[in-house]
């Protein structure tokens, strides 16, 4: 009898389909949570203006559209818990002062007065730092728009006007937090691949540091650890955002999931970080150019493999099995294997090869485990996580504590809320005396309340983004019109418009200026029944606005300024404080006892805040270098302070692995006295400051370099262990002396500046 072949069983893991970089990245942005977020925006602003339209009338409809938009800003992808609280703050707020500007509309006296106040009370939303902002700028939507939608010569009730706008504000708030809720479990996969980008983005940064590279190449060499640095501030920027959505609750398998795998990046995270130790001794000499290569592969590879679950993660898809490279990596030698050198000394160039290539094993194990877990085949380790979550995300409470800490003019916020005040002041002076001024007076006051930023560096980025995008939106406006498209055509393309404009706004705002501007100039020209000698005006008008708006704020911007130099002491404690925290528990000698959830937990908050106050010294770094030179804090002496503490945290996350992953390999009592020493002698380093920089003969160099070391492979790793913690206290001494050096210019900057005041007086 004949037997026909069997079918092969159906499986659920589909086929990772291939595309070519520049498709890959479209599919990203596209399939991204802020585009996610911006569909849910567009469409609730569409369902919201069609009930109320067909409820109350076109009129109405406008009005609570204009509602829509001002409460819209702090609608973000965000945790389940705090979001209805949030989405509450503008429209509480805004009410009133959208009622407010209604009865002053028209009395440019009165009403500029008014707009000058609560703009100095919207920007100190700014004291809640980062969920602050947002809330800011929908409390100046509010205003603005309020300006916006009133009609010159028209019947215009305020209560009526207010409770239309009321109507849809509310509605949006409703129907925001109701999508949130729905689409948290995509919010999670999404966020989660965000992060694994941003980490395959770190490994193939890290893995171009495993080449060969000759003495002169110093320059070549600390312009990739700036590199480096950048892409580190970047992981723990998009982490913690990341933390406060797929940490809450990790109740579900599918929670637990995708919190798992964040957990295994921030373990991955250390494993980078200890796996470029021994580097500079390897670099610089010909015959460990090929195994360089190998390990360069290798983390390339790995890099691909991240990507690959990131790209799951966006497509919905369950990942292939990631490939297991540890019997390649085994396979990776020195030629000093079989040649000898005349070293004997320290450890041998063999031993660091064999060294860094077993820690790139961790790695391939954890991009292993990472791999298991997203595929179910693993469950995560969650025990700290699913008992103490809360103590991992920001909080979502709103207090009145930040609010009242910023009434002094010396605070950044007092002075950017001052700033912003006098701004839109004088915009709007500016505005109700131009030639064309009272058609759409609104539009500098909005290009003022968006460029408009904390720090310089922001408002110039900001700038030129809003120029070009109001530039490229008017081209697209214009060639749009031109081919004189039918009323549902305009109507879909002010829907996409509008998702584009609030899906980008906190993303990539050149998206949001040129979608703002056709949304802007489309509602113009459909108000004026399609009067293309209107629309042509209009275009004009919206650049000329777009542009003294822009100078308005760039002026602004050096009112009171913030420089950065006035926020630096501040950070560079918090990072001393933070190092010196993280110290003291990685090298805690209770874990050679045994590893407990709690001195465990408070490990992994201390290592959180060690990332994320280096990461904000590189960004504060950073911001500075587009202020006047005369106001620049000591830039090299804080490159070498970020350098430097990079390279503790990499010789902790070192130690750490020994004393989990190897201890049984560890004389317990050396072991334990060593650390207790080290602990001693890392607190009291860095905990000297202020003082005069030194130049401390310890610093020279490892004590272990000048003896000879075991093969760690082979015998116990004690030596080694000594040697980590040698070189962690020496990197200590040289983070006090840099902090020393950046606190003592900044002291001698202020002296010599009060001095010249005086002088001038």
């Amino acid at each position: 009898m004949l037997r026909l072949p069997q079918r092969p069983a159906l499986k659920f893991t589909m086929r990772p389909l291939k595309f070519s970089p520049r498709t890959r990245a479209f599919l990203r942005v596209l399939l991204s949570h802020y585009i996610t977020n911006g569909i849910t925006a567009c469409l609730g602003l569409l369902v919201i203006s069609l009930i109320v339209e067909n409820w109350l009338g076109a009129y109405a409809a406008s009005l609570a559209t204009v509602g829509v938009i001002a409460v819209t800003p702090p609608d973000v992808a965000a945790p389940r818990r705090g979001k209805l609280r949030t989405m509450m703050l503008p429209f509480i707020a805004g009410v009133p002062v959208f009622y407010i500007v209604q009865l002053l509309n028209g009395r440019h006296l009165e009403l500029g007065i008014f707009l000058t106040f609560f703009s100095f009370l919207a920007f100190l939303a700014m004291a809640w730092g980062k969920r602050g902002i947002p809330v800011a700028m929908g409390m100046m939507f509010t205003a603005i728009f309020s300006i916006a939608s009133h009609q010159p010569g028209a019947d215009n009730d305020a209560l009526q006007s207010t409770l239309y706008f009321s109507i849809g504000a509310g509605l949006y708030v409703i129907w925001a937090t109701l999508a949130n809720l729905a689409l948290n479990a995509r919010y999670r996969a999404l966020a989660m691949a965000d992060v694994l980008i941003s980490l395959a983005d770190l490994i193939r940064t890290e893995a171009r540091q495993f080449r060969h590279q000759r003495a002169c190449d110093k320059d070549e060499s600390d312009a990739l650890l700036g590199q480096l640095l950048k892409a580190q501030a970047a992981l723990a920027d998009q982490m913690q955002a990341t933390r406060d959505i797929v940490l809450e609750s990790p109740r579900t398998p599918f929670r637990q999931r995708i919190a798992g795998m964040l957990v295994i990046v921030i373990d991955i995270r250390d494993q980078l970080l200890a796996s470029e130790l021994d580097l500079d001794g390897l670099r610089t000499h010909p015959r460990h150019r090929h195994a360089l290569a190998q390990m360069r592969s290798v983390l390339d590879e790995l890099a691909d493999e991240v990507d690959a679950l990131a790209d799951a993660l966006f497509l919905g898809y369950r990942p292939r099995p990631a490939i297991d490279r540890r019997t390649r990596i085994a396979t990776i030698r020195s030629t000093h294997d079989y040649e000898q050198d005349g070293f004997s000394l320290g450890p041998t160039p063999a031993m660091l090869v064999r060294g860094i290539a077993h820690r790139i094993g961790h790695i391939n194990d954890e991009i292993l485990r990472l791999s298991r877990t997203a595929r179910g085949e693993q469950m995560p380790n969650l025990a700290i996580v699913r008992a103490n979550w809360q103590m991992f995300v920001s909080p979502t409470a709103w207090s009145w504590a930040p609010f009242f800490s910023v009434w002094s003019w010396k605070t950044p916020q007092m002075r950017h809320a001052i700033r912003a005040a006098l701004a839109m002041g004088m915009g709007y002076a500016v505005s109700i005396n131009l030639p064309w001024g009272g058609l759409h007076d609104y539009w500098i006051l909005l290009t003022i309340a968006v460029v408009l930023r904390g720090s310089l560096s922001q408002t110039l980025e900001r700038r030129n983004q809003r120029v070009a995008g109001t530039l490229l939106g008017c081209l697209l406006t214009m060639g749009l019109l031109a081919l004189h498209p039918a009323n549902i055509v305009l109507l879909i393309v002010m829907t996409v418009a509008q998702g584009g404009a609030h899906g980008f706004a906190q993303r990539r705002y050149l998206v949001t200026s040129v979608a703002g501007t056709t949304l802007g100039l489309i509602q113009a020209y459909m108000l004026a029944y399609g009067d293309s000698s209107h629309a042509t005006f209009t275009l004009f008008e919206r650049m000329a606005d777009t542009l003294l708006g822009a100078v308005i704020a760039w002026a602004f911007a050096y009112i009171l300024p913030s420089w950065e130099r006035g926020q630096i002491p501040a950070v560079v404690q918090r990072t001393i404080d933070a190092q010196i925290r993280h110290a003291k528990l990685a090298l805690d000698p209770e874990q050679l006892k045994s590893v407990e959830d709690t001195p465990e937990l408070e490990w992994r908050l201390a290592r959180r805040e060690a990332f994320d106050s280096l990461s904000a010294l590189v960004q504060a770094t950073q911001r500075s270098l587009s202020e006047p030179r005369a106001v620049r804090p000591p830039i090299e002496a804080l490159q070498y302070m970020q350098v430097h503490c990079y390279q503790l945290l990499a010789q902790l996350s070192a130690v750490k692995a020994l004393l989990v992953l190897r201890r049984d390999r560890l004389n317990l009592p050396e072991a334990t006295a060593a650390l207790e020493n080290a602990i001693e002698r890392i607190e009291r380093k860095l905990g000297s400051l202020p003082i005069s920089p030194l130049n401390d003969s310890t610093a020279a160099g490892t004590l272990s370099d000048q003896v000879i070391l075991p093969d760690p492979f082979e015998t116990e790793i004690t030596p080694w262990l000594l040697r980590r913690l040698d070189a962690s206290t020496n990197i200590a001494i040289q983070i006090r002396d840099d902090a020393s050096r950046v606190l003592q210019i900044l002291d001698w900057s202020a002296g010599q500046h009060l001095v010249e005041c005086d002088d001038a007086a």
